[in-house]
């Protein structure tokens, strides 16, 4: 089949259904599926040359898939980079760039409001190989330029964040690290390329969980890095092919699909999210909510600069909001009241998915820290987080009013 090369300057949304189509051997019109260990090989010479790196050509799944190749080629495009790695998971993605990165003596500048797995992995397991890590404020451009030391080599933000939805200006940590002589890594999971594009203001890579919109039904893990060509293939490849943090073919196939129908997804999830977020915001058991597209929200300007779809600004799709309480032990009791109560929203601390999940944030993705982590982060026991799917609005509004209406 001959093939055709798609036309420059095409938007987002066509790359995410058209990039990477062109790998047909039979004329299929949808993605082929390479469910391979290994691939073989035309004679010995050519092995030796794959091999050394000195012909392309796939050797081994673990470093290199046809399928994997399509979703990373589809990210990037979507992202604005010059290329893209698939991995296992989200924190994959995060491992792979630590390893292949950093070193004993070096030193990491991270906002001390990202998951907590990702506070975990950079600032104790990394700390046991010598890596420093300084946690500063999400939003304090100046704690971040006083955090800086001769032997800062990365600034690692996710924006917005998990799960109170600060938003850090790229722009600005971007030419904090670029002046220091060091890289700025977005977590971009809560955006995804159809709200955001972190490289266009200035970061160099882009972590995604895969898991998330990128997928959007909640059926595989995955994870990706997208960035320069020369940070993948030179850095990032070679730590990838002998650790084998690697993503299976099948998980990125439903990853692509998934790719195909983000904008749109994306779009609905997020009028339902401002819809329900302004409802919250009126209910008298309801202290705060926190979501970026409201006005109320401390960086609401940052983030419609930041955060765009179809040419507006946008607020995503995850809302948190904090229920009133006596004190710590009785705003978890009402958290968790809340939770219970619901007959829609999936309990689970997945987000991302078409349907609606509800959780706990100081006991499920921030219950590995330590009491004093969850107090820098913001994280009370009366904190509740929804990542809004795609259901009718006024029945999750109504499903949340089951336990907000009960609370005595």
């Amino acid at each position: 089949m001959t093939e055709r090369k798609l036309p420059d300057n095409l938007h987002r949304d066509t790359l995410a259904v058209r990039t990477a189509v062109d790998k047909s051997q039979y004329g299929e019109n949808s993605e082929a599926l390479f469910l391979t260990s290994s691939f073989v090989q035309s004679d010995a010479a050519t092995a030796v040359r794959r091999f050394a790196n000195e012909e392309e050509g796939y050797i081994y799944s673990r470093f290199g898939n046809p399928t994997v190749a399509s979703m990373e080629q589809r990210l990037a495009a979507m992202e604005g980079t010059e290329a893209c790695i698939g991995t296992a998971s989200g924190m994959a993605a995060i491992l792979l760039m630590c390893m292949a990165l950093l070193k004993c003596g070096d030193h990491i500048i991270c906002s001390q409001s990202v998951f907590g797995s990702t506070i975990k992995l950079i600032g104790s397991e990394f700390g046991k190989f010598g890596v420093e890590t300084t946690f500063v404020s999400q939003t304090d451009v100046a704690q971040w330029q006083a955090a800086v030391k001769p032997n800062t080599k990365l600034l690692f933000a996710e924006t917005p964040t998990n799960p109170l939805t600060e938003v850090c200006d790229i722009r600005a940590l971007a030419d904090i690290a670029h002046a220091a002589g060091a890289l700025l890594v977005v977590d971009n999971c809560f955006c995804s390329p159809a709200l955001s594009q972190p490289v266009s203001f200035g970061a160099d890579l882009v972590i995604h969980s895969g898991t998330k919109y990128l997928d959007g039904q909640g059926r595989v893990i995955a994870g990706a890095i997208c960035g320069s060509k020369k940070i993948i293939d030179e850095q990032l490849i070679p730590v990838m092919r002998s650790a084998g943090m690697s993503l299976s073919p099948f998980n990125a196939w439903v990853v692509l699909k998934g790719l195909e129908t983000l904008s749109i997804r994306m779009q609905a999830q997020s009028a339902n999210a401002l819809a329900l977020a302004s409802w919250l915001e009126a209910q008298p058991r309801v202290a705060r909510v926190y979501y970026p597209g409201l006005e109320s929200h401390p960086q609401h300007a940052l983030a419609m600069r930041q955060q765009r779809l179809n040419g507006h600004g946008c607020g995503g799709a995850v809302v948190a909001f904090e229920l009133r309480g006596a004190d710590a032990e009785q705003a978890r009791k009402n958290a968790f009241h809340v939770i219970d109560s619901t007959r829609i929203c999936s309990i689970t601390s997945n987000l991302g998915d078409t349907k609606t999940t509800v959780t706990h944030p100081a006991t499920t993705s921030h219950g590995r820290l330590t009491e004093a982590q969850r107090q820098s982060a913001g994280i009370s026991q009366g904190l509740v987080r929804l990542a809004v799917g795609l259901e009718y609005i006024d029945d999750l509004k109504a499903d949340l009013a089951l336990g907000l209406d009960s609370l005595t």
